[in-house]
Parts: C-alpha cells; sequence; structure tokens
C-alpha cells in the first residue's frame, strides 16, 4: 500500500460502492469528479494543483482514473492507491492557454474509453468546473460521435453526499484537527495584547496551528484567519491588516485546525476594554442558543430543529441574527471553503441527522456596527446531544 495513504484501500473502495449507487440511482454511467475534495475522498489525491484542470473519473465498473496535468502525475503516484496505468496525464501545451483547453483532452480520453455516448456527470456547480471547462468538453464529446450536442447530468453534490457521513478513522482525524485547535487558542491567549498589530497575531496563528501538538503537526486550512474588529465585524468574511487590536472594540476569531485535510473550525471572540451592554446580552444569548442547538443535534432529529433551536433562544434575549442559516457540514476540504456543501443548519431542511455527522454550529452575530461569534465544531452520536469536537473556554475574553 502506498505509504502516503491515510486510510486502507478497503476504506476507498468502501467510499467507490456508496458512490456508483448513488450514480445508479442518479443515472449516471461516467462521473467526472473535478472538486478536489471528492477527489481525495474517493482516490488520496493531495496536491496543490486545483489551479488547473483535473479530476477522477469514476465508471460502474471499472477502477477510476486521475486525469490531471502532466508535472502532477507524480502526486497522484505519491497520493493515491491509483495503478500507474489508471494516472493519466495531459500535456503542458494544453495549460493555460487560448488556443486550445484540456478539456479536450478530457473529452478525448472519455471517447478513446468508449465512454462518450453513456451517460456522464459532471460537478456543474462547482468551484472547479467552470463555463468554458463545459462548453469545451461538451464540444469534443458531440464531435467525436458525431453529433451536433450532447448531454451531460448535472452531478452537482452526488459525492459530497455520501461524504455525509464520517468513519471512525476520520473522526479521529478531526479530533485531532481539534487538539490543533485547541493549541492555537491557547496559543493566542498567551500572546495577544491591547494594540498588537493584526499581522503580527495571524503569523502567531499560523504558526500555532501548522505547529500543531507534540504528537500532530497542522495541515493549511481551507480558509485562511478571519479576525475583524469593531464595525469591520459587521462583515463576516475579512480577514487581517496591520492595524493595531482596537481598545473598546470586539474581535471575533474563525479559525479552524486541519489535519490531513481534515478540519475543526471553532470561533471566538476577544474585547479589549470595558464591553457593553449590547455585547454582553449577545454573549449570553450566543451561549443560550448554543447550548439549545447542540441539545436538538440529536440523531433523528431534523437539521432544521438546531435551527429553530437556535432561533428561539436568540428570540429570548430580543436578537434577530438576520438568516436562518447557521450550521453546515464540515470534514476533509481545500480551498476555498471547509464546508461540504449539502446539509445546512436552517428551519426547512428536513434532512435526518445521523451518528457519525459532523457539523460547523455557526450562530455568528453581524450586526449594524458590530460582530460577535462563539460556535462549535460537533459530532451527531449514537444517542443524546451532539459531542463538541473541541474544548475551549465560549465566554468573550475581555483585555484591559
Amino acid at each position: 500500500m502506498n505509504p502516503n495513504l491515510h486510510f486502507t484501500v478497503d476504506e476507498y473502495q468502501q467510499r467507490l460502492t456508496k458512490t456508483r449507487a448513488a450514480m445508479e440511482a442518479a443515472g449516471v454511467e461516467v462521473l467526472f469528479v473535478s472538486d478536489p475534495s471528492n477527489m481525495c475522498w474517493l482516490t488520496g489525491f493531495n496536491a496543490w494543483s486545483f489551479y488547473t484542470f483535473q479530476g477522477v473519473i469514476v465508471t460502474l465498473d471499472t477502477d477510476p482514473l486521475y486525469w490531471g496535468r502532466a508535472m502532477d502525475t507524480k502526486a497522484a503516484l505519491r497520493t493515491t492507491w491509483l495503478a500507474p496505468d489508471d494516472i493519466v496525464p495531459y500535456p503542458d501545451a494544453y495549460v493555460q492557454t487560448p488556443q486550445r483547453h484540456p478539456m479536450q483532452t478530457l473529452g478525448a480520453l472519455l471517447a478513446d474509453r468508449g465512454w462518450a455516448t453513456r451517460r456522464i456527470g459532471v460537478e456543474l456547480d462547482n468551484y472547479y468546473y467552470s463555463a468554458k471547462a463545459d462548453q469545451e468538453l461538451r464540444s469534443t464529446l458531440a464531435d467525436a460521435v458525431g453529433r451536433s450536442e450532447v448531454e451531460l447530468i448535472d452531478a452537482t453534490g452526488l459525492v459530497n453526499w455520501q461524504r455525509a457521513v464520517k468513519s471512525d478513522s476520520e473522526i479521529g482525524y478531526m479530533r485531532i484537527a481539534g487538539s490543533i485547535m485547541e493549541t492555537t487558542y491557547r496559543h493566542v491567549d498567551q500572546v495577544l495584547t491591547p494594540g498588537m498589530r493584526k499581522n503580527d497575531l495571524v503569523a502567531e496563528i499560523f504558526h500555532a496551528s501548522i505547529t500543531g501538538t507534540p504528537e500532530h503537526g497542522g495541515d493549511y486550512p481551507a480558509i485562511l484567519p478571519l479576525l475583524p474588529t469593531g464595525e469591520d465585524a459587521s462583515a463576516c468574511h475579512l480577514t487581517w491588516t496591520d492595524a493595531p487590536m482596537d481598545r473598546g472594540a470586539a474581535t471575533f476569531f474563525e479559525l479552524a485546525g486541519c489535519y490531513r485535510r481534515y478540519h475543526a473550525p471553532l470561533c471566538r471572540s476577544v474585547f479589549i476594554g470595558d464591553p457593553p451592554l449590547e455585547i454582553r446580552n449577545a454573549e449570553a444569548a450566543l451561549l443560550s442558543g448554543l447550548e439549545a442547538g447542540i441539545e436538538a443535534a440529536q440523531a433523528g432529529n431534523r437539521a432544521g430543529d438546531v435551527a429553530v433551536a437556535l432561533r428561539d433562544a436568540l428570540a429570548a434575549r430580543g436578537i434577530d441574527r438576520g438568516g436562518d442559516r447557521c450550521g453546515y457540514p464540515i470534514g476533509l476540504s481545500f480551498p476555498p471553503d471547509w464546508g461540504e456543501r449539502t446539509i445546512s443548519f436552517r428551519p426547512e431542511d428536513e434532512t435526518v441527522l445521523r451518528p457519525g455527522m459532523t457539523f460547523h454550529f455557526m450562530p455568528g452575530l453581524w450586526m449594524e456596527t458590530w460582530g460577535l461569534e462563539i460556535t462549535e465544531s460537533i459530532l451527531i452520536t449514537e444517542s443524546g446531544p451532539a459531542e463538541c469536537l473541541m474544548d475551549v473556554p465560549r465566554e468573550v475574553r475581555v483585555l484591559q
């Protein structure tokens, strides 16, 4: 077995079996997987190569193929369980040029294998599959079969849904990611001082999260550290500047521990100075809402029940978040997002929670002139409330 594989070949085969069953149910005979998270989940492929076109081809009756830029085939050999003959390169002449497109080589490969007339599924609504890519693939396949056009099936999310319930091995990696995050927040508590430049603090965060623990080093997270202050914290996705940490303002930290591409996000907040009443009220509301949501996050309940529990707890303190979605599934991921893009904690989501599902329960508050985040990464258990994957004090940390 490849020593760089993070799971047994048997586990990868189990994932393929689940994916093929979903393909059959969707009427897909050949699946082109372009999402690097799904590629990694199916084969182990793990490289910073997702800025060029690449993918894994799954059929109902043959081993998967990796297709990608020639210089990335060594990464496929080093990180996947695939046989060398199942790793198919395209030349650099097709990379980032208006004269030709990599998807032309994918279409030719599908045609050469006799799959051009099969029902082909693609991840249409995905960061890594562009409108131009779709156009070129359809055109190449149509030419190969002598038609004016071909039909491709939208298989967005097909693999993602198979990832919803984590194996024991996956949960183990997420627990390690959680331990890295615990270490990171302890380090933040030690080094953070009023007036510290944001970029210096982020450098400390990166150092701690990549150093990890004595037992396990950290991986790069799919999202960079987010830590806006004061009115900037009313915007939920700002990163950092070289400005000092302000007095009289709240800063939230949105970070994630990452181990072997498995993520454990956690958000906490700090206030430099004396927190005003609105911050203290928001803190109390979030703490109450977290407890209510974690209690509702039980196997057999709906995903929507978590959102309803949070909404009711916040409403009891007069707070309206201005949005219903407050959580999403997490696990293996690559930039630009650590969510799995399937289930949502929102009132109308009828998905039944099952043991082994993992979520970032994310009830952030982004108000008119301030913001506050206190969140948890949670695991749905066999019985009872969800388990938090980390143990970091939730209360707003106050510095003078």
